[in-house]
């Protein structure tokens, strides 16, 4: 079940959701690969919320916890990564999975093997895919984050509050409005912030452990990728491409790349950006971003991917050139409808 209004049914389901966590003695938290704000500070609050009452809770992902974030976590034991030896163990003794900012199957990679048998709980607030995980589903595609969600279940459950939970759901929520100033900033997120800083979230500290901790190897890998942004002859269209030469030599994370598809879109006029950069098995990733009225989510689902309306991602084949030339191609003729 999904809600995005009805207050009646959105508590119905809130309860529901709340009585598969209170049934379990372990549970399991995962989130999409590369995790990022938002999915990592879900996970830290809904564990540290399931911990205070009782229940074994451990975040199990297909790809190791962000460094950026691990401040987060009160403890480093708490997060395991897929390919250690304890994720299984501890995914055998759980009795319930819960997954969170994202809904599709594909998108958890080797935990999906892990949590195949058991019961799952799924929070999220991106639009439904293809390939949808089964189980209790509490999804919101008019929430400012996944964050906003969990928020609202230990509100609904009436705590325990925490500094620890109030710090992880205010990056979720900070983080996926590009500080509080994408087009998700709405009054329901900004109240959900006042509540988290309130309960002892403190925004410059949090603000600069968001965005003040880049190693400069970010910088230099930036300074490359610059070189090679293109705005498209009708002005409304920007890209930029991540040199796979520099992210190697400069032995960069995904993580170092946070924000650069947001380059582009600065722009004057730009109202669709583009951030292409080649993976690890030569596949090229592209990222999505739009001002009103283009949905690059409708894009991204057409090329295997998706997201949300205004910031969308999928992976194509390469090389490169081409996926270039076939992806603005496409974007030009969302553009020629709006």
């Amino acid at each position: 079940m999904a809600v995005n209004g009805g207050e009646g049914r959105r508590g119905r389901l809130l309860d529901h959701v709340l009585e598969q966590l209170n049934g379990a003695r372990s549970v399991v938290i995962t989130t999409h690969a590369n995790a990022d704000g938002d999915g990592a500070g879900s996970e830290v609050a809904l564990a540290a919320f399931l911990r205070a009452r009782g229940v074994e809770a451990w975040i199990v992902n297909p790809t190791p916890f962000p460094e950026s974030y691990a401040f987060l976590l009160p403890d480093p034991a708490w997060a395991i990564s897929a390919k250690d030896g304890v994720a299984a163990h501890r995914c055998r003794e759980a009795g319930l999975a819960v997954v969170l900012d994202t809904a599709e199957m594909p998108r958890i990679g080797r935990v999906k093997a892990l949590i195949r048998e058991l019961p799952k709980v799924v929070v999220d607030h991106h639009p439904p895919g293809k390939r949808p995980i089964e189980g209790v589903v509490f999804r919101d595609t008019t929430a400012c984050a996944t964050g906003a969600l969990v928020f609202e279940l230990i509100e609904r459950a009436g705590g325990p509050w925490s500094e620890v939970i109030a710090r992880a759901l205010y990056i979720a929520v900070l983080t996926d409005t590009g500080g509080f100033r994408f087009t998700n900033t709405d009054p329901a997120c900004l109240r959900v912030a006042a509540r988290l800083v309130e309960l002892g979230a403190a925004p410059e500290e949090l603000y600069r452990a968001a965005y003040g901790r880049f190693h400069p190897r970010r910088f230099e890998l930036l300074r490359e990728a610059l070189a090679t942004l293109t705005v498209h002859e009708s002005g409304r269209l920007a890209w930029m491409t991540v040199p796979k030469e520099a992210y190697d030599r400069l032995e960069a994370t995904v993580e170092d790349l946070e924000g650069f598809v947001d380059v582009p879109r600065e722009v004057a006029g730009v109202e669709v950006a583009v951030l292409f950069r080649t993976t690890a098995d030569e596949r090229i990733k592209v990222s999505l971003r739009s001002l009103p009225p283009v949905d690059v989510n409708v894009i991204a689902v057409e090329l295997g991917g998706g997201g949300h309306v205004r910031a969308a991602a999928a992976v194509v084949r390469g090389p490169l050139e081409e996926a270039v030339e076939r992806v603005v191609r496409r974007v030009e003729e969302g553009l020629g409808g709006c």
